[in-house]
């Protein structure tokens, strides 16, 4: 496995993240003993980076995984707080439902401009104030724009970015690809922690996933990329492409012949902009939200290009 720091801060992490939103509730839903033991076998191949946020409701997943762990990897988190006492609610809730001393990395959730940033600086500055009582190791944020990983370069606190980018820009909700990439070179050149996001966007870049890894990985200026996991199958491909090494065959073609489906998050307000673009005519609006005809959808993932909130994902 391969290896970078991020930033300014120092804090060595594999070019692998391990994106953990996939175990829990939210996706996969793995038993508790299923999901910690895939988290354990990652962290046993050398991934020891692992992903992580307050709406995930997975952290009982890491703190059973750690008890497996030495030394403990690295962790990051996020938060919606925007005030300094509901920040301080989110720190306690993952310092103690993680069982951690301290958490390495610690994230605005989802910031999307400059004046959304402004608007959370409350929480910010309490997790600087953590940080130097030793609770946090590095502060940042999350982010789908351009704009914001744009104005996090006018926040000097901002020591990691999170952002979302990929082959396709999928998930982007104001630029392409290479708009930014531009800005996040930018930002790693002033010494900022780059860890990217969604490399297949929302799974619907699947069926190209080396190209896709590949693409993120031919920019040492992203120093790791999370990928969400839920099979040991996904696991052992995923560190392959990452550590460079050949693929076997049989996980090629076990991957791809894998069982998919569509899920529409309970997040979609039904602008029905992804009806529009479905080829086959499986996508529908019912009751303010996209609905999938299963017998019509073949899984081609168009309409995952023109749902900027990432509502529909493939599995």
């Amino acid at each position: 496995m391969n290896y970078s720091k991020l930033g300014k801060t120092e804090i060595a992490v594999s070019r692998l993240c391990f994106g953990t939103l996939t175990i829990g509730p939210l996706q996969a839903r793995l038993s508790l003993e299923k999901g910690a033991s895939l988290l354990v076998e990652a962290f046993e191949r050398g991934i020891n980076f692992f992903d992580t946020a307050e709406t995930y409701h997975n952290y009982d997943y890491l703190r059973t995984a750690f008890k497996g762990m030495n030394p403990k990897p690295v962790v990051a988190t996020k938060s919606y707080a925007y005030k300094a006492s509901t920040m301080e609610q989110s720190l306690s809730r993952a310092l103690k439902d993680m069982a951690l001393e301290a958490v390495d990395i610690f994230l605005l959730h989802e910031q999307e401009s400059e004046n959304t940033i402004k608007g959370h600086f409350e929480a910010l500055e309490y997790l600087i104030r953590a940080k130097e009582k030793g609770y946090v190791r590095a502060v940042g944020i999350s982010c789908h724009t351009v704009a914001a990983v744009e104005a996090a370069l006018n926040f000097p606190e901002i020591e990691i970015i999170h952002p979302l980018v990929n082959i396709r820009g999928i998930g982007i909700r104001d630029g392409t690809p290479k708009q930014m990439l531009e800005v996040i070179r930018k930002a790693a050149g002033k010494n900022i922690g780059i860890y990217a996001m969604k490399p297949l966007g929302g799974g619907h870049l699947i069926q190209q996933a080396e190209d896709a890894f590949q693409f993120l990985l031919s920019h040492n200026f992203i120093h790791s990329v999370a990928v969400g996991m839920q099979s040991r199958e996904e696991l052992l491909f995923n560190r392959a492409v990452f550590s460079g090494e050949p693929v076997p065959e049989e996980l090629k073609t076990g991957l791809k012949h894998k069982p998919r489906r569509v899920v529409v998050e309970d997040w979609c307000k039904g602008c029905g902009e992804c009806t529009h673009h479905c080829p086959q005519g499986a996508l529908t609006v019912k009751e303010h939200k996209a609905y999938v005809d299963k017998r019509l959808c073949i899984f081609c993932g168009y309409c995952g290009l023109y749902c900027e909130d990432i509502c529909i994902k493939i599995y």
